[in-house]
């Protein structure tokens, strides 16, 4: 019989936010279960941690993860961010042979789409705190006499270049594993998209975008 340990996380903030709430939780594994898993199947042990994402000292994980390996079960969490936020501590998780694990909303993924995923994920955070700090910085300068129309277009034009190449060497670590791997610019356009991760306007990969992406890291 296919064996089970749940695993969910909350922190003080998320509990009651659509989407990340210990229900919202419960109904994505429940999904996975009774759509997606081997049958019969059995959760063993339920584990829940209030914690940040950010903290990789729980309790409560370290109990899932044990149990998990000792009985052999599979450590099934809603998603991947409910283990962690941090790359490597997820790459760590997905080299130990003693443990397997699945992401009830990605309920196909492989270990290196897993890995993908959490590399781009923390990336993009990395991007919005940029974004914002920015943001910020540009409001509190907001009715300074910067020039002419043409130096507040050539201004504009630079941060716009400095963003691409930002966003580019953020994303080399998964851009160029995949070229190396030989994928194509449109298969590599595919996985970005299907992955969930959005370009910088927020749209769809296309195989041109890919294509100045890698340029901008060459």
């Amino acid at each position: 019989m296919k064996q089970y340990v749940t695993y969910k996380r909350v922190s003080t903030a998320e509990q009651g936010r659509s989407g990340l709430g210990l229900e919202a939780q419960d109904r994505d594994m429940q999904l996975y279960l009774e759509t997606f898993s081997e049958v019969p199947y059995e959760v063993v042990a339920e584990f829940v941690d209030v914690e940040s994402g950010g903290n990789d000292d729980r309790p409560e994980l370290a109990k899932a993860i044990a149990l998990a390996k000792r009985t052999g079960a599979e450590l099934l969490v809603a998603k991947l961010d409910r283990l962690s936020r941090d790359v490597a501590f997820i790459a760590t998780l997905l080299k130990d042979k003693r443990l397997s694990f699945r992401v009830a909303s990605m309920p196909h993924a492989d270990k290196f789409q897993l890995h993908i995923y959490a590399a781009l994920a923390e990336q993009e955070r990395d991007f919005i705190s940029r974004r914002t700090k920015a943001a910020l910085a540009a409001a509190k300068a907001k009715g300074k006499v910067l020039g002419g129309l043409r130096d507040t277009t050539m201004k504009r034009n630079e941060v716009v270049k400095r963003d691409a190449q930002r966003r580019a060497t953020d994303l080399q670590g998964v851009l160029l594993p995949m070229r190396q791997a030989g994928k194509s610019l449109r298969e590599i356009a595919t996985e970005l998209s299907r992955l969930g991760v959005k370009t910088a306007r927020g749209g769809e990969w296309t195989a041109a975008q890919v294509s100045r992406h890698l340029s901008r890291l060459s």
